[in-house]
């Protein structure tokens, strides 16, 4: 498998949001019976991809697994390259390695490290994990970069299952979009992007970046992660999907994408909304023609008509259960419900 094939055909992922590591082992187990093409793993404060990727890699023996996302700059590159080589190793070539900067406060008051020139790292740090898969293959490892200076002589992994890893960079504005066109196989696109942010920012940026580096104007593939709400009641399915749009919104970081609908003042009332701990009403301010936008939501039927409107922009998809605020047996009623909605579709 090269590591430009991964999202150039029509598939979907999924994003394992269940309630516990195991709950998400048997998920990822239940997708690639329903011939879902990848199975990503995220990271928060609270929960490590790797180590839940490891297990989903041994449960699981054909679906592409991958990271989506890991935090790039709370890590020495060396423990990147390694999990991902373990991951690569453990499920026999299927490792897909997506990294994200994070925001600047996840960063500094989460994990205690420094934050800055976030697209700059994130380019050169791209270009040092290619090296380094390249490397484990014999010959040693030297990376004189700006941000990362390493210097390995022994450097080698005999048992490497491939010379090269897929990378994708999770994105919204235009820097890091850039960043990921001239230096990554993939752009994960954040739930928030909506279809028109993807064809007139996403999608130009990253055929010109690549272009500027030398590469096929393809050459990073966008790969949308999209909110997935489905239930055989429609208006339940679209206020939980709203929510989890609004968790999002609280972040000023990304209004970038609202000012591109000239709705900035919804980000502004999810803010109000979130700072009085009522994310009930900041999901009521997503207005309906976004969350159509942004999101799958509805019933079955509407669910599949959404996802082939997503497919004019991306061929593969990675859906995501929304979680923020939603009961566990909802969470997994909606994974059940989108196994069974997409299963003859991925």
């Amino acid at each position: 498998m090269s590591t430009d094939s991964i999202g150039a055909t029509p598939g979907l992922g999924l994003m394992l949001t269940g309630a516990s590591a195991r709950e998400e082992v048997e998920l990822a187990r239940r997708a690639e019976a329903a011939g879902f093409e990848v199975a990503l793993e995220w990271e928060f404060f609270h929960r490590h991809a790797y180590v839940r990727l490891a297990a989903v890699a041994e449960a699981t023996s054909r679906i592409r697994i991958g990271t989506g996302i890991a935090n790039a700059f709370t890590r020495s590159p060396l423990l990147h390259v390694t999990a991902a080589l373990d991951l690569d190793e453990l499920s026999g070539g299927r490792m897909v390695l997506g990294l994200g900067s994070a925001t600047r406060r996840m960063n500094e008051e989460w994990w205690g490290v420094p934050f800055s020139a976030p697209a700059e790292r994130m380019e050169e740090l791209c270009h040092l994990l290619r090296a380094a898969f390249a490397a484990s293959q014999g010959g040693g490892f030297a990376f004189p970069g700006k941000h990362w200076k390493l210097h390995i002589p022994a450097f080698a992994r005999p048992n490497a299952a491939r010379g090269q890893i897929p990378l994708w960079v999770a994105a919204v504005n235009r820097g890091m979009v850039a960043a990921a066109g001239r230096a990554a196989d993939g752009l994960l696109g954040h739930p928030l992007a909506t279809r028109r942010w993807h064809r007139e920012v996403t999608l130009p940026t990253l055929a010109s970046a690549a272009e500027s580096a030398g590469r096929a104007s393809s050459a990073c593939r966008l790969i949308p992660i999209v909110v997935t709400s489905i239930d055989v009641d429609p208006a339940r399915a679209r206020r939980e999907a709203k929510q989890q749009l609004a968790f999002y919104l609280s972040t000023e970081l990304y209004h970038t994408i609202l000012d591109l609908h000239g709705a900035r003042q919804v980000g502004l009332a999810c803010q109000a909304a979130m700072r009085r701990g009522d994310l009930a009403a900041a999901g009521e301010a997503v207005p309906d023609g976004l969350l159509d936008e942004m999101a799958i939501a509805g019933t079955p039927d509407e669910a599949r008509a959404a996802l082939l409107r997503w497919r004019e922009i991306a061929p593969l998809v990675v859906c995501y259960a929304p979680n923020a605020g939603i009961p566990p047996e909802r969470v997994r009623a909606n994974h059940e419900l989108i196994l069974a909605t997409f299963a003859s579709h991925s």
